[in-house]
């Protein structure tokens, strides 16, 4: 199979998006391009393949076939086009199928967008919107939701390893103290770990959203944008930055009904994706200099590194406790502040935790830079972790 590299990247801040879904794609995308040093003018982009990454762009936005729309907007006619939906790993599965579209020879250079806009629906309607992945007849009918699964699950995590609701609380003021030098992030403050925890107001600040997951365990609904531009190594093409090479993609599922798992804090698709993506790249666990778990909730993220070979099961919570997963710790997670300060506009999700790792492993993570980081790795975690897709991305020299 033909290597892969990404050379650019886009990124539009998180938040609230004011303009059309297509303009708020159209914007990271351009930005990926103009970072790659592609010529945008008429006929000159060279781009074989757009793969636009949402989850609700023709539910929520009422938009079908929106990839090829996008790709009209930003003049890349007569690019082949495929719109991608894999729930929150929407994202990470376009990558996927990018890297599988130059690894075969079908194309030479490819654009993913990963794009969503939430803030148009309320609150209820988002929960709702996302409780569609659930199983349409054993789960969804009977209002369970997403936090719901959160819930149960970090309280099984609790009763078996001792985690504490301050455990989960010190992993959240480290994510809002990430975004903080993130200015794509859509929330950027550093809450009191006192004040979220212990203050007498406490319950008022940091309130239950599903016992024992409260507000600062738990990512806002966002809206927002990321794009990649992938091209195989071997094309002789130049670009204004060296290729991130792609060196493993792992992707597994898991039993889509969470209560017919035999063990339901096993994460399994975690697991095996991860693997996969290890086994791809020839590398382990130990060769990750930093990491962006999908952190929806913060049981999420120290499950995960438990998961994915950082840490021995059970030991996730103690690991942030001593510092580990900081910045300047020995496996950094989540520099982008995560889904939690940085947020998830679902479909953007996964595309976005790879442009962290490229400009961790480019050295442009200001504020937050990783000392000489030269791999990393995405988990990006669809439905409660029914489809789970691992990327490991690499400066170093293959082999």
């Amino acid at each position: 199979m033909r290597e892969v590299g990404i050379v650019g990247v886009g990124h539009t801040k998180f938040g609230r998006w004011n303009g059309s879904f297509l303009d708020q794609a159209a914007t990271a995308a351009v930005e990926a391009l103009r970072d790659a040093g592609v010529d945008l003018a008429a006929g000159k982009a060279h781009i074989d393949q757009v793969f636009l990454a949402s989850m609700g762009v023709g539910q929520v936005n009422k938009i079908s076939g929106a990839a090829s729309a996008l790709v009209d907007t930003i003049n890349l006619r007569p690019a082949m086009a495929e719109t991608v939906e894999n729930g929150p790993a929407s994202g990470a599965s376009a990558v996927k199928l990018a890297y599988m579209a130059i690894a075969s020879g079908m194309a030479d250079t490819v654009l993913v967008v990963g794009a969503e806009q939430m803030r148009i629906l309320t609150g209820w309607e988002s929960t709702d919107f996302v409780a569609t992945m659930s199983h349409p007849d054993a789960e969804y009918p009977y209002g369970l939701t997403l936090p719901s699964f959160a819930g149960m699950f970090t309280r099984l995590y609790m009763e078996k390893y001792g985690l504490t609701e301050t455990d989960l609380a010190i992993v959240s003021v480290k994510n809002h103290e990430n975004a903080m030098h993130n200015p794509c992030a859509h929330i950027r403050l550093v809450p009191s770990l006192h004040a979220i925890t212990e203050d007498e107001d406490a319950d008022v600040i940091n309130p239950y959203v599903a016992d024992p997951i409260r507000v600062y365990s738990t990512c806002p609904m966002s809206d927002g944008a990321a794009a990649l531009v992938l091209t195989a190594l071997d094309t002789g093409r130049e670009f204004a930055h060296k290729p991130v090479r792609i060196a493993g993609i792992g992707q597994a599922t898991d039993t889509h009904v969470v209560a017919e798992r035999p063990d339901p804090l096993d994460l399994f698709a975690v697991r095996e994706s991860a693997r996969k993506a290890y086994e791809m790249a020839g590398m382990g666990p130990e060769d990750i200099d930093v990491a962006e778990l999908h952190d929806a909730f913060q049981i999420l993220e120290i499950v995960e590194s438990e998961e994915v070979g950082f840490f021995p099961r059970g030991e996730g919570a103690k690991a942030a406790r001593e510092g580990r997963t900081r910045v300047d710790g020995d496996k950094p997670i989540n520099t982008s502040g995560g889904l939690k300060a940085k947020g998830h506009p679902v479909g953007a999700t996964g595309v976005s935790q790879v442009v962290e790792i490229v400009r961790q492993l480019r050295g442009e993570a200001e504020g937050r830079q990783v000392k000489d980081a030269q791999t990393g790795l995405t988990t990006n975690f669809g439905g409660f972790g029914n489809n789970v897709v691992s990327i490991i991305l690499t400066t170093k020299e293959e082999g």
